[in-house]
């Protein structure tokens, strides 16, 4: 069980770093949050996992699996809900991505 779990969180430490490898080399603020929301978010699963199983096979705990699992569940209902807040509010702003969309939701949304 051990050797699972540490390859859970070393899944999810490569997910995380790759989301923060993108997150430097994306060229505009709607890449960078693709890559900073999803990758991140795969990242903290791997980690959630992995926490998960510590704590119910090697603490015995299952007050503090069950927390961890649902911090996991928060993450994914929050994260994007959160970057589309954040991506609406950059567009009302007046920050466009480098290339011209092809569907334009966000202009369709403020009668652009």
């Amino acid at each position: 069980m051990r050797i699972v779990i540490d390859i859970l969180l070393a899944v999810g430490f490569i997910f995380a770093l790759a989301g923060a490898k993108g997150l430097l080399q994306m060229p505009d603020a709607f890449c960078r949050m693709q890559a900073s929301t999803c990758i991140s978010t795969l990242g903290v699963l791997g980690v959630i996992a992995g926490g998960a199983l510590y704590a119910f096979f090697v603490m015995g705990s299952v007050a503090t699996g069950v927390k961890i699992l649902l911090i996991g569940l928060l993450i994914i209902t929050i994260n994007p809900i959160g970057a589309h807040a954040i991506a609406k509010g950059a567009y009302r702003s007046g920050i466009r991505p480098d290339k011209e969309m092809e569907i334009d939701d966000y202009g369709r949304d403020i009668n652009e």
